[in-house]
């Protein structure tokens, strides 16, 4: 009997739970040459603001030894350009598509989800307030449990979609934030975006991107992103889209025991654009070798077994 990876993340139906990070799969066509795009359990596209943005000055991306450090800023070329170009691409495939938005203010965040309400192919937003290269918005939002909470309130005034909220990495305690989220309306959480690092070019005696800081991201996350995935699971009710450091299926198996219903995978694609695809057939794999049914059965089994 074939086991079955369907999962339901917050309204959102997916026919497995692997889908991409936003940043690292650009719009969807960019990696079409490798992999078809129908076998995807959803699509997370490039974070889309209102008006397009060039992004940060470069250098913005480092090689670290266990990830990139990069400092990109958003860009993207707008939501219009999202509506018009993107979304009748992907509206080829069956695929449910969520989109990834981000503002400078909680106005921006609003309009953004009026923008897109009713467009054709959307299944669901993800509230990026956790962005730690940008000025304005980003992870400002996503370190304050009040402006969380304002922002994803006002994400879901405006919008009858599923509504995710990304949140970062960078706070004290991540359970506040998810709890926040929740009380702003959160259908679902996606954990962790990148942590704020930095490099320096000992030659040239200054830092290495003109940002100067970027978001770590990589396999030296993941133990940061399983921790936070335990603790968060344990905490609210929301399903979670488990993400950072994923190269593999075994990283994907291991996010899901620590909690997360789904799972996001990021930084690997720029190295293996078929890592995907080949993640969902490990976790399938998984499964069937340990007498498995359904994925949902193993979501937080870990700190389940501990609990008894």
């Amino acid at each position: 009997m074939a086991v079955s990876l369907k999962v339901n993340i917050g309204g959102l139906e997916m026919q497995n739970p692997v889908t991409t990070c936003s940043g690292t799969f650009g719009f969807g066509p960019e990696y079409a040459p490798f992999m078809d795009l129908n076998r995807l359990g959803a699509i997370t596209v490039k974070g889309t603001t209102l008006e397009p943005r060039p992004g940060n000055a470069p250098p913005r991306l480092v090689e670290t030894p266990a990830g990139i450090l990069n400092s990109v800023g958003l860009e993207n070329p707008g939501v219009d350009s999202l509506i018009t170009t993107t979304m009748p691409y992907l509206r080829n495939f069956q695929v449910p598509v969520i989109v990834n938005i981000a503002g400078n203010s909680l106005e921006d965040y609003q309009e953004l989800a009026a923008r897109l309400e009713g467009v054709p192919g959307i299944s669901a937003l993800e509230v990026n307030i956790s962005c730690p290269n940008v000025k304005k918005g980003g992870m400002a939002f996503g370190t304050d449990p009040c402006a969380a909470q304002d922002v994803i309130s006002g994400v879901k005034k405006n919008t009858s979609l599923p509504v995710i909220a990304k949140l970062s990495p960078n706070v004290t305690d991540i359970v506040a934030m998810a709890q926040a989220a929740q009380a702003g309306g959160a259908d679902a959480l996606s954990l962790i975006n990148t942590l704020l690092g930095m490099a320096i070019d000992i030659e040239q005696r200054k830092p290495i991107l003109a940002n100067i800081m970027g978001g770590l991201s990589g396999p030296a996350v993941k133990p940061v992103a399983v921790r936070m995935i335990w603790q968060v699971s344990q905490a609210v009710s929301l399903p979670i889209i488990g993400m950072g450091g994923i190269t593999n299926w075994q990283d994907a198996v291991e996010m899901i025991l620590a909690g997360a219903t789904g799972v996001a995978v990021g930084t690997v694609n720029f190295i293996n654009p078929r890592a995907a695809i080949e993640i969902i057939q490990g976790i399938e794999g998984y499964l069937e070798q340990h007498g498995y049914q359904d994925v949902n059965e193993i979501v937080g089994l870990a700190w389940k077994r501990q609990q008894g």
